[in-house]
């Protein structure tokens, strides 16, 4: 298991448009990937559960990943969340 925690710095927050583009790269991967914030812990694989959670800026977010391909999810995730100005 790798997780890493990162701080949400899109002015919006983890909203539509950007949660779409995490579950998408979620989705790559076989291993299971949990995103966690206010001590809630979702499958980042779901639009909506992400969506649930109500990410604003500022947020302290944790990624969770668990599986054969790990280290190579966490690192898409890290990118995509860097690519994308939404967390550091």
């Amino acid at each position: 298991m790798v997780e890493k925690q990162y701080k949400v710095i899109e002015e919006t927050g983890i909203h539509a448009r950007p949660a779409t583009v995490l579950v998408q790269a979620a989705g790559k991967f076989d291993s299971s990937i949990q995103l966690e914030y206010n001590e809630k812990r979702v499958n980042l694989k779901s639009i909506m559960g992400v969506m649930a959670l109500g990410i604003g800026q500022g947020a302290e977010i944790k990624i969770i990943v668990e599986g054969t391909d790990e280290k190579e999810a966490l690192q898409s995730i890290e990118e995509t969340l860097t690519m994308e100005g939404l967390a550091v």
